[in-house]
């Protein structure tokens, strides 16, 4: 049966099969009559044979013509694919494949491969360099290559090292610029560093220029990306000559060739003399450093148009370039060079080298002068040394700088070369200045005394600042009347002086002691010592007196003032007769983590086993220099007791101990701690180690290095006695501090005084800037404890919470 279709063909259905595409027509009742079955069973049997054999023909045609579309459009895919492989992160020297024969696209196969070609031959003549090379390669100074077998890229700094455009460089080898005895070592480094074998980073080598100029290079190598692949990034940073130039030919100022391009353009200054010294040539900026145009400098010597001196005692320098035209070899000036033009006077410190230059036949035909101009460098150097020798306040010598200087006099008294005398000053009535118009007032004050003292010295003689207001003035090859005449006038001179502030006008006096630097004086600590004694006499004389060192006055001090306490120490640290109390440190909002739980303090037995308060020896423990030993007894003795639990501290909770400026000043206590903690087991993190903010400025690079080590081992910091010097408070915070600790002069009267308050909140303020965490020391009552805590201390210390207890830490 046969069953017509409604697009007019015919399809035969074999015996109870249905066409799986059509359904039956006699389920669509609507559709046209034409589409209805019919029989054909009426036609002749060869019309209906002839009918399937075309049948059969129109089938086979178009699945031929849809096989051949769908290989054409699997070559076209696979072409995509392969381009798209390339496009994305393939080697621009590979190429596509196609197996098919049309010949339209064989022939966009070969276009393609084509352009590959003249691609990758362009990458491989450098024309492409790549953009982040390009640009920082022409933005610096130093000549830099890039290198694989060959030169991919040159900047044109190397390009005028050798005299030659940066094209013709591509494709050359860098063994083959430098000087033949280079060339092996240059060509083994840059294949084992392109193979990764082990091989020299940096070296140095001499490059040839096309006009016969020797440039040395300090040649620096690494390994880079470098389009795709792997190749050596080289810099070269060019060296003063200290060699004979073999050849550099001074044309007239028309002469465009490279060489003088190179050298006009140049940041260094180079000039040229004949064989008799003659200038004849400068470059730009040998003008520019010399303040004279280059005519008027052509034929000329040197020595005409500069001055050449040593910089620290203007000494005059001999003419280089007569040196080396006269011996034939390289001079290079001190590095301590000055120039000095001669047309405007200027100043310049320099280094300078000047060499012989010689023609292809070795003969001398004239020098090579290279001028590095280093006033910015020396500029720095000066300023930095000067820091760290003086002080910042007052610009005169530093504690360490007068030490040093006083250590030189002592061994030129030991070898008897000469008188000197040692004088000890001491202001009086300075603190009245500091608590009635504030450390502003004292800091000003301190600056016009450093003037005076400095107006009454004569120039040879040195005078520093030794601590808040005591001074020191070394006169060297002074005899002892002398000094004693100069510290009259001192004496006079600030108590004459009216220092004026705002509305009021106060006038100081100052005590001097006097130590004679001889052949029979001891050391440096028993000089100062013997010096603060005498002025320590003077004080007890009246306001403006000057004392001489007497071992007879010393004795009579021993009885009647505060000098007896050197005996009376010495003697208690060898008997142990010191003791450790506590004091309790306690969060001002309840429970908080963290934190110092007490203060250690120390106190002292005298003979007869009473107490003696702080005060009354803790400052003649400073002044002879006792400080440092009763320091270290209390950490190693806090450490020992902490160590084998018997001093009971929380896990998260620290303990306090001080530590004083002249034991910050011991370069060896550092190593002590670290020692004591080692010994002790103690951990870190249980140790908080209190400055004061006058100790921490007074030894403020001792203190950085104390801070910085400890601080990074795991020890805490607290800033005591913060706001006696808040106008130094500029040079603290750079250090690594964790707590700072409110001084008790603006805590005891919190509640009551509003002076106080202001500065407290601007302290607390302050401190929250710096994420320091903030503890109120010397809280005396309930007033004041609710003051602090209302205005967001986080830690309380003082009567108000507990009073100075024994520590007991028997073992």
């Amino acid at each position: 049966m046969v069953k017509c279709r409604r697009d007019g063909g015919y399809v035969r259905y074999a015996s109870g099969v249905r066409n799986p595409g059509h359904e039956n027509n006699e389920s669509h009742p609507g559709l046209p009559a034409s589409h209805h079955c019919i029989h054909i069973l009426d036609w002749p049997m060869s019309a209906l044979a002839l009918l399937c054999i075309l049948l059969a023909l129109a089938a086979a045609v178009l699945l031929w013509l849809h096989a051949v579309q769908r290989r054409e459009l699997k070559d076209v895919t696979q072409l995509s694919q392969q381009l798209q492989r390339i496009a994305i992160g393939g080697s621009l020297a590979g190429r596509v494949e196609s197996g098919t024969s049309k010949p339209e696209v064989s022939a966009l196969v070969t276009a393609i491969n084509h352009l590959l070609t003249r691609a990758a031959a362009d990458r491989e003549g450098g024309r492409v360099t790549p953009k982040l090379f390009a640009e920082l390669g022409e933005r610096i100074h130093e000549a830099v290559l890039v290198h694989r077998e060959v030169i991919l890229y040159a900047n044109r700094q190397f390009a005028a090292l050798v005299g030659a455009d940066r094209a013709d460089l591509a494709g050359r080898r860098l063994g083959d610029l430098v000087a033949p005895e280079y060339a092996e070592m240059v060509h083994e480094n840059i294949h084992r560093r392109l193979t990764g074998e082990p091989a020299a980073e940096r070296y140095e080598v001499e490059v040839l220029g096309r006009e016969g100029q020797v440039s040395r290079l300090e040649i620096t190598s690494a390994r880079v990306d470098y389009d795709g692949g792997s190749a050596l990034l080289v810099t070269g940073v060019e060296i003063l000559p200290t060699q004979t130039v073999e050849a550099l030919r001074i044309r007239s100022e028309g002469d465009s060739s490279a060489h003088l391009l190179a050298l006009n353009s140049l940041a260094e200054a180079v000039i040229a003399t004949d064989e008799e010294g003659h200038i004849t040539y400068l470059n730009p900026a040998a003008e520019r450093l010399a303040a004279i145009p280059g005519t008027d400098a052509i034929g000329k010597p040197l020595e005409e148009i500069v001055g050449l001196v040593d910089e620290t005692d203007r000494r005059l320098l001999s003419d280089p370039v007569r040196q080396a035209l006269t011996s034939g070899v390289p001079v290079t000036l001190g590095r301590r060079a000055l120039l000095i033009s001669r047309a405007d006077a200027s100043e310049r410190s320099i280094e300078l080298s000047a060499t012989p230059m010689r023609n292809a036949a070795g003969e001398q035909v004239g020098a090579v002068v290279l001028l590095h101009d280093v006033s910015e460098q020396r500029g720095l150097a000066r300023q930095m040394s000067y820091q760290a020798t003086h002080d910042a306040l007052t610009g005169l010598v530093n504690r360490r700088e007068f030490e040093r200087r006083l250590e030189e006099a002592i061994e030129s008294g030991h070898r008897g070369d000469g008188q000197h005398v040692l004088c000890y000053l001491d202001l009086d009535r300075f603190k009245v200045v500091n608590d009635t118009s504030g450390h502003l007032a004292g800091d000003s004050m301190l600056r016009e005394v450093a003037k005076l003292l400095r107006d009454a010295v004569r120039d040879s003689d040195t005078v520093g600042r030794l601590g808040g207001d005591e001074f020191g003035m070394l006169l060297t090859g002074c005899p002892l009347e002398k000094a004693r005449q100069i510290a009259d006038d001192v004496c006079r001179s600030v108590g004459d002086h009216r220092f004026v502030w705002r509305d009021r006008i106060f006038n100081i006096g100052v005590s001097v002691g006097l130590v004679e630097i001889s052949r029979e004086c001891g050391t440096i600590d028993e000089l100062l010592v013997a010096a603060d004694s005498a002025c320590y006499v003077a004080k007890k004389q009246g306001s403006g007196r000057v004392a001489v060192y007497s071992a007879r006055d010393e004795a009579l001090a021993r009885h009647t003032g505060e000098i007896q306490w050197l005996q009376k120490l010495q003697s208690a640290l060898k008997e142990s007769r010191f003791q450790l109390y506590y004091q309790s440190i306690v969060p001002a909002h309840g429970a908080d983590g963290g934190g110092p739980a007490m203060e250690v303090l120390v106190r002292l037995q005298d003979e007869d086993g009473n107490q003696v308060p702080p005060a009354e020896f803790v400052r003649a423990a400073e002044r002879y220099r006792l400080m440092g030993l009763v320091d270290r007894w209390v950490v190693q003795t806090t450490l020992a007791a902490l160590g084998r639990g018997a001093i009971p501290v929380p896990s998260d909770r620290c303990v306090a101990i001080n530590v004083s400026g002249q034991t910050l000043a011991d370069s060896q206590f550092l190593e002590f701690v670290v020692e004591c903690l080692d010994s002790t087991g103690v951990a870190p993190v249980q140790v908080c180690f209190e400055i004061s903010e006058t100790a921490v400025v007074a030894n403020l690079e001792h203190a950085r290095r104390f801070v910085g080590v400890l601080h990074g081992m795991g020890c805490q910091f607290a800033l005591d006695d913060f706001g006696s010097g808040v106008g130094s408070f500029s040079n603290l915070k750079s250090l690594p501090m964790d707590y700072l600790k409110i001084d008790g002069s603006f805590i005891r009267n919190l509640a009551r005084d509003s002076v106080n308050q202001a500065m407290v909140a601007a302290m607390i303020k302050l401190a929250r800037t710096l994420n320091f965490r903030v503890i109120a020391e010397q809280v005396e009552d309930s007033a004041a404890l609710e003051a602090a805590r209302r205005m967001g201390v986080d830690f309380l210390q003082g009567y108000a919470i507990a009073r100075p207890q024994p520590l007991a830490i028997a073992a």
